[in-house]
């Protein structure tokens, strides 16, 4: 019996500690998976800056008295670039195209070509060499470009103004709405927001010369309403407008200079 005790006892602790080995090994693995994970970091110049702009400045050249180059960033990943090559009769080139940002969200490569690498910085683009480094020496700080100040326009900004009109037709005609949708461009945060009827919005713009402004990808709250029509339209309006007019205290929004996509009147 003393046997049958001592081996039934070895057995139990035999088992036991298999089980606490394979307990340990799923820890060991469930640890092993979390510091795996990425961590996504927020702090990027593609994600925290306001990047969005022209750029300009004049680049060194080897061979002319230097490039004189002009570069638009659109929040859709599009740019429209122009060079003047100075003292060569004039010579100038212009892409229109493409970039794309590197895995750390700081520099960006336009039509993927490795001699337009460029760092983003606060209000700056900082050009590059083909291996993506920082070009070092006495000319360093002329390969800077600095993002164009903004255009400011008092009769637009810094006011709210209330929604009347999408697509010609009364904001009444189109929906029912939970809130008065409204829009307004802040100065001094460089940010537009509103609400489109059932969400707030937000997001940042651009003023540009000729009644011409640009937003960025609206961040909205998700809250659900019954009719959500004239929020749908609201924002997919701003996202295609490209001009604006005031006239007589009414706020048009257009596309290309064509009829109203939405007009709004100034609410005290």
């Amino acid at each position: 019996m003393m046997n049958l005790k001592v081996v039934s006892m070895s057995m139990l602790f035999t088992a036991l500690t298999a089980v606490g080995c394979n307990d340990n090994t799923k820890k060991e693995n469930t640890d092993t998976t979390t510091s795996e994970e990425k961590v996504v970091d927020m702090h990027t110049s593609e994600i925290s800056l306001d990047y969005a702009g022209t750029y300009q400045g004049v680049l060194p050249c080897a061979d002319c008295e230097g490039i004189k180059t002009s570069i638009e960033l659109k929040n859709d990943n599009t740019f429209t670039s122009s060079m003047s090559y100075l003292g060569k009769e004039s010579k100038t080139e212009k892409q229109t195209g493409t970039y794309s940002w590197n895995e750390d969200g700081n520099k960006i490569t336009l039509n993927n070509d490795a001699n337009l690498q460029f760092a983003v910085g606060e209000s700056r683009l900082t050009k590059l060499d083909n291996s993506g480094a920082v070009i070092e020496g006495t000319l360093a700080d002329k390969y800077i470009l600095k993002k164009k100040t903004m255009i400011t326009d008092n009769a637009l900004t810094n006011k709210k103004w209330k929604l009347v009109t999408l697509m010609g037709k009364p904001v009444a005609e189109i929906g029912k709405v939970g809130t008065e949708p409204f829009i307004e461009f802040n100065t001094e945060e460089g940010r537009v927001f509103g609400n489109s009827g059932c969400n707030s919005f937000s997001g940042t713009y651009s003023l540009k010369e000729g009644n011409r402004f640009g937003t960025s990808q609206m961040i909205s709250t998700r809250k659900a309403c019954m009719d959500m029509t004239v929020e749908t339209q609201f924002l997919g309006v701003l996202q295609k407008a490209d001009t604006y007019i005031i006239k007589d205290g009414v706020l048009s929004i257009t596309k290309a200079r064509m009829a109203p996509l939405a007009t709004f009147e100034f609410a005290e």
